[in-house]
């Protein structure tokens, strides 16, 4: 991308909240200290060197110059005529070109980036200091270029690894900017480009050359013509034409659209994760654009913003024939937005490539990925050079000390002094490999073999879309076991985006709707045999239903096809996902149709059949006949879910226009056709949060349908009052019934960190079977028992307290002996299950409110989308003077919305309550199940959407980020003081904490939206900033709505700062769940699956795509890419605490083997007076870290499994172990160096004493002693490493160990066949067959050097674990009672031998060591249920109790 990409700041970018403050610090809140004058001038340089660099390396090396602001925004004149591009006057150049780059390097910025980056790894850094004077001749005493050659090497083999992976994403982007567009340009295709910069910048010309292939339309008279060119040739000023279903190449204002009106629908999902479209209108300064004609003769001349990254504002104007007129965001489309329900769109571009709003907000230069564990590792390696530099000095003073002792008076070493200077030269060079050169080489390697298992693990393969996993960064696999904030998009990565009509209220009593899930045979055959509904009409006096023909030959009957199995209740079918234990009502909305054909002029059959005419209505939908049947045109999926359960309820939408709807309702085996004339369509606004329509029925009266949420709807009702009162009252039980399932959740077994675990421990049991340690039991899930009502609602413990029964729960009391039948004609016996219909209470006012708003709780804690309709009937001259107030707002030219609206409130009032809906948002499979586990592994989530709050809110109780009983806290901008209404909220988390009898906090959310956040940046907000970013690293989970994808980006990069910055805060917020806090900031994650999703996921510190409905863009661009939500919990939990676990040990075994084997050489040193001379032979020093110890360190980390799949599925706590450094930290890493140190020192003198010293050396020289001490190490290093700490040993593990130990021993007869002969210390040649091969006590000392360690090992290995089991390993009081070990160790009682089982299963799933795991999972039965629990379908939360831990004594 050319160098101007940055460009774009400007006074009018300063709109953007995000253009005042900068996203990567606060503002300063501190007053400045007095500067004195070498301070001034020391701030002096730093700012001179800043604008240095700024302007040699930003602007002349990568051309980013920030460029100064337009005087009076771009000035873009509607000339399709022109000869060359338009020029921008901020920089006098053409305007960028419309390419766009996602990769992370340019050709010319590639190598200075990466060197940098290499470099900055601390082990690599220390290689070039070490190996630069290795190069300066007589000083090195291993070579010159034995360090440096093979350090620039494995950089230069990762720096082309890395540019692998980066010319992938070039290639991607490629894909990108050669999609296809239609664009209006000369017939010659000619256009002129200037001066050298302009022809980098400028588009490419060879796609303007006219042929046969890629003309679109036919000269006219002045010489224009539709040209097909790709995206990238697009030019700021081009006239494109766009096409239904087609995405927007670039940032454009609208010329034309042939909807109605100049209308044009957009989708813009990709754009904001909105999934309603977006009604746009042709300016009407601009009509007559529709030909090329009109397009040349206007003359219009627009003036726009400077590109910025507000994706809500757009100021500008347009000016044609000397009137100008407003541009605003009504008028304009951006890039990433689709092109929906319009035939032709007609546009002008005003912003190109890295200009767009889209790619203002995406990261568009992201840094490298460094794993987590580096900087543990760059740690070891300053602690390394310590000991290296400790390491020197020693054996340099002991070279010092004996030259005065000896060297002095030996008459054999007079005249040849050595310098220090090259003994501690040659000291620093002889011991470097302390730190081990191969160190990142083979940990690449061991990186490139995970990702290759990753991207082969079948069950993280989508067989529907034929996706499977796949890694795009392979360098930060271990970071996807160390996740501590999870940051998810909502459209298309939590939901499906589709939209389904799940329940329905009416009269008070809810009914299912699964007809679209599966529907019962015989229930649709009796319907179709007719004897139910004559088709209705409204009376306009009552709103009660009269009908037209009574006859039983016309009823109404449901239009969906059923074929399910006889038999079965379709009810079972479906099942919330928000509240899985939630029991679903009985009747079904098919029983609901059978009712009213059975009883059509009942009063509940017309309440509920005003429902379904209400749903059909109210409503924007257009019907389209596609493939022989009808579907709609929605700009909602909502509108699109209740259109749809209006057609499955027999009345379908056949026409539709401005004038009028056509409904064809169906009627036994026919159907009939009715017209209603539209006379006003209020819409929906996210301000006035209901639409509303007034039509004229067949019979001439007029109505008025609105719908909305019940916070609008309710205090619009004729009897508000009531309504509002039935409701405080309802609130109040509620929330009386929200402390009780906050209670009864808190009295739930917890983990360590406040969340539910998956299984539980029930000590009291252990005491109760012999021979039992414990064992894990699944509690299945039982039967639930189904009420005859139409809905089973949760307790109600004020139920004694209501006025009148609540028909949340079935009882006989509910049922009329007496039926009241208002039918004309004889009564029909209906079945008893409707007899209920027959109360009276059902059209009690106060009886139906109070009903219908606890279900619509209900169905918003089932996640449902919930929306009140309500109506009212409208006299000729209330109408007519309404209408007339109506047309002025219509027509005004100031405050027109703002009128609109205002008009519109004055006719919704006074309304009657028909009714409520639950729609049901798709959530992808497994969702809900993998947020479940992903909090129990102590991954807190957030939800970034730029949807509306309320929906928002609903997706996150479906998807189970929002629980029953959680705390729901909203900050709002429009309420006031922000400040204020964060201490609020601290403060009531503060008095939960020290009321909370249980110590376990309950679950906490915070919502909060684009325009608070956005508040929060301003400079006066400082101190609320930092208030926030604390209270939400307390909080579980954050939902924030309306957010742009620049604020998503700021988020996540936020939270992941202030996990560090305010660590210390954090960890005494802690304190208060005992959770044990990573001594780091805690890691984030972000998926998403849309170009809005960019941002974010590059600011992550891992970023995972999903192939999902808004394209591949995110899948491309990630770190990682899947095909389901649900496949995070396997990546996550399986494969990321693998990776992490084997990449932790890779690094300890690599720096345990090394000290480990140089050890010996250093207390060698002591007998050769400190000379510097190696124990060890040059070539096989050479080739040990190659040759001998590479796979036993490579092939655990590759293939090595501590657990299992399904263990560390089913116990999600285990999670823990990477989020605290369980891995890698400082005590183990001293522990491993430790050992090492001790082994050495064993190898060292056992060696020494029983060959060296107690038989004589039959080779006279070093090689046979130190070809022993090398051969014991060699042997030991993989034998530990493959064999004795490896859990998992498979083929692979086992052929490694007999090709590294076989190898050894072919080496040596190779070194003994190739050597030349020679009078040195180092007698190789036939010393394997003839010297010291043949010696029997060389293979005694061997056999016994691994003997001793091999028996320590085990001694160690045993004690540990069962010290573990026991619960003692942790050091405590416990270890100073002598009770503790007697009852561990050598009670004969029935029950004490026992106990020290139950001691070491005490605590938290996560706290439970991993040798206590695999000894369970060597039970067959506890692999067995293991096994059921890790699957999606098998209950949560079962027990790991005593009794199901079958035969673990035994084990």
């Amino acid at each position: 991308m050319n160098g101007c990409e940055n460009g774009g700041n400007s006074a009018n970018s300063s709109m953007g909240v995000l253009d005042q403050v900068p996203v990567d610090k606060a503002p300063a809140t501190v007053p400045l200290p007095v500067r004195t004058g070498t301070t001034q001038r020391r701030l002096s340089f730093r700012a001179s060197a800043k604008q240095w660099y700024q302007n040699i390396v930003d602007g002349l090396i990568f051309w980013r110059n920030s460029l100064p602001p337009s005087k009076d925004g771009r000035h873009l004149p509607l000339n399709p005529l022109r000869d060359g591009p338009l020029i921008d006057e901020r920089r006098g150049l053409p305007y960028i070109s419309n390419s766009i780059r996602t990769s992370r390097y340019t050709v010319y910025d590639f190598f200075p980036k990466q060197l940098i980056f290499q470099f900055t790894r601390l082990a690599n850094f220390y290689f070039l200091c070490v190996g630069i004077p290795q190069t300066i001749p007589g000083i090195s005493t291993t070579g010159n270029y034995t360090t440096i050659l093979p350090l620039l090497f494995f950089v230069l083999l990762t720096i082309a690894k890395e540019g692998y992976d980066d010319w992938r994403r070039h290639r991607l982007d490629k894909v990108e900017n050669a999609k296809l567009a239609t664009v209006l340009r000369s017939a010659t295709g000619s256009r002129i480009s200037r001066g050298w910069r302009a022809c980098i910048n400028a588009p490419s010309m060879k796609s303007l050359a006219v042929s046969k292939g890629c003309e679109t339309g036919l000269a006219n008279q002045f010489g224009l013509r539709w040209h097909t060119v790709e995206w990238k040739d697009l030019e700021v000023g081009d006239v494109i034409r766009l096409a239904r279903d087609e995405d927007v190449p670039a940032d454009i204002v609208l010329l034309h659209a042939d909807g109605e009106e100049g209308l044009a629908y957009i989708e813009t999902m990709a754009l904001d994760g909105e999934t309603n479209l977006k009604s746009k209108q042709v300016s009407t300064a601009l009509r007559g654009c529709d030909t090329i004609e009109g397009i040349c003769s206007c003359g219009a001349e627009f003036v726009v913003e400077d590109p910025n990254p507000d994706l809500y504002r757009f100021d500008g104007r347009v000016t044609v024939n000397g009137e100008t007129l407003p541009l605003t965001l009504n008028e304009v489309v951006y890039r990433g937005c689709t092109v929906r329900n319009t035939t032709t769109v007609i546009g002008m571009v005003i912003n190109t490539g890295e200009e767009t709003k889209i790619r203002r907000n995406a990261n568009r230069h992201p840094s490298a990925k460094k794993p987590a564990l580096e900087r543990m590792a760059n740690l070891i390696v300053i602690a390394l050079v310590i000991y290296l530099i400790a390491l020197v000095a020693g054996c340099s003073g002991g070279y010092a000390i004996w030259q005065h002792s000896y060297e002095r008076v030996a008459w054999y070493l007079a005249d040849v002094p050595v310098p220090y200077s090259h003994i501690i030269m040659g000291y620093a060079i002889q011991f470097n490999n302390v730190i081990p050169l191969a160190l990142y080489v083979s940990l690449e390697i061991v990186k490139i073999c995970q990702m290759l298992l990753l991207n082969s693990d079948i069950e993280m393969y989508d067989e529907v879309s034929d996706t499977a996993a796949r890694c795009n960064t392979n360098t930060i696999l271990e970071n996807l076991g160390q996740v501590g904030y999870l940051f998810s998009d909502k459209t298309g990565t939590l939901t499906e985006n589709v939209m389904r009509f799940r329940k329905m209220s009416v009269a008070g009593t809810a009914w299912l709707h699964d007809m679209d899930l599966a529907h019962d045979g015989n229930k649709h055959a009796e319907l179709s045999k007719g004897g139910g509904l004559a088709a209705l009409d409204v009376d306009a006096e009552h709103g009660a239903a009269s009908p037209i023909d009574p006859g039983p030959s016309r009823v109404l009957s449901p239009t969906t096809s059923t074929d399910c199995k006889p038999g079965r209740r379709s009810s079972s079918q479906w099942r919330s996902t928000g509240r899985p234990e939630h029991v679903q009502p009985d009747l079904t909305t098919v029983d609901l149709l059978k009712y009213i054909q059975l009883r059509p002029n009942s009063a509940f059959s017309r309440r509920a059949t005003q429902y379904i005419l209400a749903m059909a209505l109210c409503h924007t939908c257009l019907p389209e006949v596609k493939d022989g049947s009808i579907d709609f045109q929605a700009a909602s999926p909502d509108e699109l879910a209740l259109v749809r359960a209006a057609h499955d309820l027999g009345f379908l939408v056949v026409q539709r226009n401005k004038q009028a709807v056509t409904l064809r309702i169906s009627v036994g085996d026919g159907h009939s056709n009715r017209t209603y004339q539209i006379l006003d369509v209020i819409e929906f606004s996210s301000k006035r949060k209901r639409m509303s329509i007034i039509v004229r029925c067949p019979d001439g009266r007029i109505w008025l349908l609105a719908k909305g949420a019940d916070s609008v709807i309710l205090p619009r009702l004729r009897m508000a009052g009531l309504a509002t009162q039935t409701t405080k009252e309802l609130r109040e039980s509620l929330e009386f019934e929200h402390q009780l399932v906050r209670k009864s959740e808190a009295r739930e077994p917890r983990n360590s960190f406040g969340g539910r675990p998956s299984l539980t421990i029930r000590r009291s049991l252990a005491l109760a079977r012999q021979g039992s340690v414990a064992a894990i039991g699944s509690s299945k899930r039982s039967g639930l028992n189904r009420s005859n009502s139409f809905e089973v609602g949760r307790l109600v413990p004020l139920s004694h307290m209501q006025p009148r029964p609540v028909l949340n729960a079935r009882t006989v009391s509910l049922d009329v002996s007496r039926p009241v039948s208002t039918d004309r004609a004889t009564p029909v016996t209906v079945p008893s299950k409707y007899a209920f219909l027959e109360d009276p209470a059902l059209f009690d006012d106060a009886t139906i409110f109070s009903r219908c708003f606890r279900q619509i709780d209900d169905f918003a804690t089932e996640g449902l989308r919930t929306l009140l309709f309500a109506h009212r009937f409208l006299t000729e001259q209330e109408y007519r003077a309404w209408k007339k107030l109506y047309h002025d707002a219509e027509t005004s030219l100031v405050d027109r919305q703002d009128r609109i609206e205002a008009v519109g409130d004055m006719l919704e009032q006074s309304l009657d309550l028909i009714g409520a809906s639950g729609i049901e948002d798709q959530l992808q499979p497994g969702v809900a199940e993998t947020i479940d586990r992903l909090r129990r592994a102590n991954i807190k989530i957030w939800m970034l959407t730029g949807d509306k709050r309320e929906t928002a809110i609903n997706i996150a109780h479906l998807a189970r980020i929002c629980r029953p009983g959680s705390d729901i806290f909203v900050l709002d901008i429009a309420k006031g003081d922000l400040q204020g209404q964060i201490l609020t909220i601290m403060e009531d988390l503060q008095l939960q904490a020290e009321t909370n009898t249980s110590h376990v906090p309950g679950q906490t959310v915070i919502v909060i939206d684009g325009h608070t956040l956005a508040a929060l940046e301003h400079p006066e907000a400082a101190t609320a900033k930092s208030s926030f970013y604390r209270l939400v690293l307390t909080i579980d989970s954050v939902i924030c709505c309306r957010a742009s994808p620049a604020q998503k980006a700021l988020l996540v990069r936020a939270v992941g700062n202030a996990s560090s910055t305010h660590s210390h805060y954090h960890h005494s917020l802690l304190r208060r769940s005992r959770l044990t806090p990573s001594p780091r900031g805690q890691l984030t994650l972000a998926i998403g699956d849309g170009a809005n999703d960019l941002a974010m996921l590059a600011a992550a510190d891992v970023g995972v795509g999903i192939s999902g409905r808004e394209g591949l863009q995110a899948a491309r661009v990630a770190d990682y890419a899947v095909a389901q939500f649900r496949f995070l919990a396997r990546l996550l939990l399986v494969h990321g605490r693998w990776n992490y676990a084997r990449t932790a040990r890779f690094v300890l075994a690599t720096f345990w083997k090394e000290m480990l084997f140089y050890l010996p050489t250093t207390l060698y040193q002591g007998c050769v007076g400190y000379t510097g001379t190696s124990l060890y032979e040059s070539w096989s020093l050479t080739v040990f870290n190659t040759l001998f110890t590479s796979l036993c360190v490579i092939v655990p980390g590759v293939w090595e499994q501590d657990l299992s799949a399904e263990t560390l599925l089913a116990v999600p706590e285990l999670y823990v172990f990477g989020q605290r450094d369980g891995g890698l930290n400082v005590r183990k890493y001293f522990a491993w160096m430790f050992g090492a140190a001790a082994e050495g020192v064993l190898v060292w003198y056992f060696c020494w004493t029983l060959y060296g010293g107690l038989s004589p050396v039959n080779d006279g020289g070093l090689f046979a002693l130190g070809n022993l001490v090398f051969s014991v190490n060699v042997v030991w290093i993989n034998l530990k490493l493959l064999l004795l700490d490896t859990h998992y040993k498979t083929d692979i593990v086992i052929g490694s160990f007999i090709i590294t130990v076989g190898g050894w021993w072919v080496w040596q007869a190779f070194l003994a066949g190739v050597y030349a002969p020679g009078v040195w210390p180092y007698a190789v040649k036939g010393g394997f067959f003839s010297s010291f091969g043949p010696d029997p006590a060389w293979w005694i000392a061997l056999i016994g050097a691994l003997g001793l360690l091999t028996c320590i090992e085990l001694a160690y290995t045993s004690a540990k674990r069962s010290l573990i089991v026991a619960g003692l390993w942790k050091f405590g009081r416990k270890w100073l009672k002598w009770s503790t070990w007697k009852k561990a160790f050598w009670s004969t009682s029935s029950t004490g031998g026992n106990l020290w089982t139950a001691e070491g299963t005490k605590g938290s799933l996560e706290e439970w060591d991993v040798e206590l795991w695999q000894v369970m999972e060597q039970d067959p039965s506890i692999r067995d249920t293991l096994r059921k629990m890790s699957r999606f379908e098998h209950e949560e939360g079962g027990d790991l109790g005593c009794d199901g831990f079958e035969g673990i004594s035994r084990v």
